[in-house]
Order: C-alpha cells, then structure tokens, then sequence
C-alpha cells in the first residue's frame, strides 16, 4: 500500500491558511488532515464543517477529517456536505461502531476509526473488514507538539500483522510527534498515512520541512 503525507491544519497559521495549503501542496502532500475538537472529547477546541468547506474551495487534495467530539454521528451528514474524503470517529466514543462506520460509507466518504493510546486494538476486531484506515493516536489527543509516545510503535506492528494474517486492506495512519526523528520507525511498522502538525507548520520553511518528511517516507 503506498505512502501517504497528511498535514495537520490544527498547527497552520489560520490568518493565511490558503497560502500554507499550498506550501504543502508543492512540497507533495496527499491529504489535509483537519482535526475537529469540541471541548468536550479533549478539551481543546477547533473549528466545523464550515471552516471544512472553505479550506475544500481553496485546495484540490482530499480532506481527511478526524472528529475528536461527543456524538460524531450527529454531525457526520454536514462533514460529508462539506467535502470530506475520510471521516474518522473514535473508537471510545461511539456507541454502535459498525452502524457509523457504515452511515459513514454510505454517505460517500470513507470510513476510520481512531484510538487513543490506552485503548487495545482488540477492541477493533469486529470491525476492521469495513473500514477503511485505523488511526492509532501516539499522543493523547487534543493538543499539536507532544511528545511521541512510543509504545505506538508496537501497536503499529501488532495491527499491521493482524491485517495482513487476515488478508485485509484498511490503511494504516498515525497522529501524533511525527516529525524527521520518528517518521522512518513509523513507517517501517506498518504505517501508510503520516499526520504532520507542528513538525510542517512551526518550521521556518513548510514547503522545505513537508517535502522532508515526503522524501523519508517515499
């Protein structure tokens, strides 16, 4: 499965989002990943779908939405409308995982579910053989510029080895510390989608530091 870089807008400079967008899109990035926060899930809190539509007019590359809120359901509809590509919810969350998951599918996009760093990913064996990427967290979510935790390594191993004894296809993605020092270990684990924040956006060129983390990945 290929390799894929996947900004975290929650770092970028919001007073020129348009023109940080497309200092990762030079650099070759595959997807935007907008982290939704409600001070409530995590106790930061972010922006919605209507922010979500605007950054979809002003780029061309799929928005991968990670809804760290309460009751994602109620809001995946207007998530979708706004141009989402990936929705994923987490596992610790909702209620009835396999009916998001397939309301997600459903309504056009595609389907992840995340992880915090406590949770096992045991609790994902009902449902992997309908989504579509597995988010593990190597941070506790609701926060940009933490520390890896890296413990998530082996947890990369062990749900990259259980997909590929069960001949399954779902993408693996990991949010959390990833910058030029973790990147490589990630990926040789098993991860195929690199979610970027602090380590892209607080450097003195973006274009520069995401085309870094492109070339360690591909």
């Amino acid at each position: 499965m290929s390799k894929f870089l996947a900004p975290s807008i929650l770092s970028a400079d919001f007073s020129n989002l348009s023109g940080q967008l497309r200092y990762i899109e030079i650099a070759g990035a595959d997807l935007i990943h907008c982290d939704i926060m409600d001070g409530q899930f995590v106790p930061n809190l972010t922006f919605g779908p209507l922010v979500v539509k605007a950054i979809n007019k002003v780029t061309n590359l799929p928005l991968d939405i990670h809804l760290m809120i309460k009751n994602p359901d109620a809001l995946i509809q207007d998530f979708v409308d706004a141009g989402a590509g990936y929705i994923t919810v987490h596992q610790e969350e909702v209620t009835h995982l396999n009916r998001t998951l397939n309301n997600i599918k459903k309504l056009g996009a595609k389907a992840g579910v995340a992880i915090n760093p406590a949770t096992p990913i045991e609790t994902l064996s009902e449902v992997l053989d309908i989504v579509d990427l597995v988010l593990i967290m190597s941070v506790n979510p609701g926060f940009g510029g933490q520390t890896f935790i890296h413990s998530s390594v082996d947890k990369i191993k062990k749900l990259n080895k259980l997909k590929m004894d069960s001949n399954l296809d779902f993408a693996i993605e990991v949010d959390g510390g990833i910058n030029s020092k973790t990147i490589k270990e990630v990926s040789e684990a098993g991860c195929n989608i690199f979610v970027a924040g602090s380590s892209i956006f607080k450097a003195d060129n973006i274009t520069a530091a995401a085309a870094e983390l492109k070339n360690l990945i591909s």
